[in-house]
């Protein structure tokens, strides 16, 4: 009897830690709500023990993710797939076996926060796999440095350096890659590094070879509105937490940790803060790029007077290196085709629909992909043992995009 109650509590116990409120829109709730328990669970323990001084937090997230995720470079009988380096940076290449001998080629940067994963993580082995032999291309997934080590511009240099190496006539040359038919690739941080490193390269007349397209997956592109429609409707709304993706920012950024509140607040974007123009705010003004369906009942939050001097302490809030969205129109205008991917239930969603409506209003081509039901990193989550189906559609319709304009 004893043991039955110990059990029923313990059970009791566990359904309340997973047990989680959602939007009654999210796909598979439940899948959901375990992989959100899962996650804070390692999250807490890696902030016990960075309190503790036994490491970084992101160390202990980092340890856990390559004990369960990261796999070794593994051949098939379709794809050859290898550990190499482009520009110095350490990529794994996926090279279909047969088919055209001229092939499509995509550099591909992963998502985490600029502070968590690698391209070497199952997940993206998976999503790589798939894209070299769907697409009959090659497809170089790239470890760019991270946080708390590396911080910006840091990994911004590593992408840049690995498209200039895959955009070289030697790189095209050996793996036999069409030049015509390259594009930059990537998710969350990822699709901020393809973001910067494509308006860099388009705007460098002394290339060669350009890419021929952008496919931005659920992309981080600006700091400065932690107030947007998205970020106040999916604030509690799993996997990324607004207050982690402010943590993300300033260690990318190499921010002071204890600056978080005041980018919670949007201070550090107050009218009084000098060191952010009328025409940078223009870039980000939600309620002129939003449509009203995304705007909803939501008001901007602007503080007159906040924290002057932030900008002035963590310089790459304002940087387009750093921050995408904004970029001068006459940038954005250079940049090739693009597909941009949001989720209806992501802090993000409204960066990338902003992002597309500014292209758009450059001239760019804009393929805008949006999941009624998806939620940040679901198409990461397309095989076991999430297998989420919002996931799968998702990777199914960026992959075809891809088939259809590259």
């Amino acid at each position: 009897m004893r043991l039955r109650l110990a059990g029923a509590v313990l059970l009791s116990a566990a359904a309340y830690y997973v047990y989680l409120p959602l939007p009654s829109g999210v796909s598979e709730p439940w899948k959901l709500m375990m992989l959100d328990a899962l996650f804070r669970s390692f999250m807490q323990a890696s902030d016990v023990a960075h309190a503790m001084g036994v490491c970084h937090r992101v160390h202990l997230l980092n340890r856990v993710v390559s004990w369960v995720e990261v796999i070794e470079a593994r051949s098939s009988p379709a794809v050859n797939v290898t550990d190499s380096a482009l520009g110095g940076v350490p990529t794994r290449v996926f090279h279909p076996i047969g088919g055209e001998k001229l092939k499509r080629g995509v550099i591909y940067f992963h998502g985490g926060g600029w502070a968590l994963g690698s391209g070497r993580m199952r997940s993206y082995d998976h999503l790589c796999r798939k894209m070299a032999e769907d697409l009959d291309a090659v497809i170089m997934s790239v470890d760019y440095r991270l946080a708390p080590e590396a911080v910006f511009p840091d990994q911004y240099h590593d992408a840049l350096a690995a498209s200039r190496a895959f955009l070289s006539t030697e790189v095209l040359e050996h793996y036999s890659i069409d030049p015509e038919r390259v594009c930059v690739s990537g998710d969350s941080a990822g699709g901020n590094l393809a973001a910067a490193v494509v308006q860099k390269l388009s705007s460098d007349d002394t290339l060669k070879v350009k890419f021929k397209a952008q496919a931005l997956i659920y992309p981080v592109l600006q700091a400065l509105d932690f107030h947007t429609p998205s970020y106040q409707q999916n604030q509690a709304v799993p996997i990324l937490y607004r207050p982690v993706m402010a943590r993300f920012w300033l260690q990318y950024l190499g921010g002071n940790t204890s600056l978080e509140p005041l980018l919670l607040a949007n201070n550090h974007s107050s009218l009084d803060e000098s060191g952010i123009s009328a025409e940078t705010r223009s870039k980000l003004n939600w309620t002129a790029l939003l449509p009203t369906e995304r705007r909803k009942h939501f008001r901007p939050v602007i503080k007159e007077t906040g924290s002057p001097g932030v900008v002035g302490e963590v310089p790459g809030l304002t940087d387009v290196r750093a921050s995408p969205l904004l970029a001068e129109q006459g940038v954005l205008g250079r940049t090739p085709k693009a597909y941009v991917m949001t989720c209806e239930f992501d802090v993000l969603r409204d960066d990338g629909l902003m992002y597309a409506r500014r292209l758009q209003g450059a001239g760019v081509t804009v393929t805008s992909d949006h999941y009624e039901d998806g939620f940040h990193g679901c198409m990461v989550f397309a095989y076991l043992p999430m297998m989420s189906s919002v996931g799968r559609r998702s990777m199914n319709n960026y992959i075809r995009w891809l088939d259809q304009n590259l």
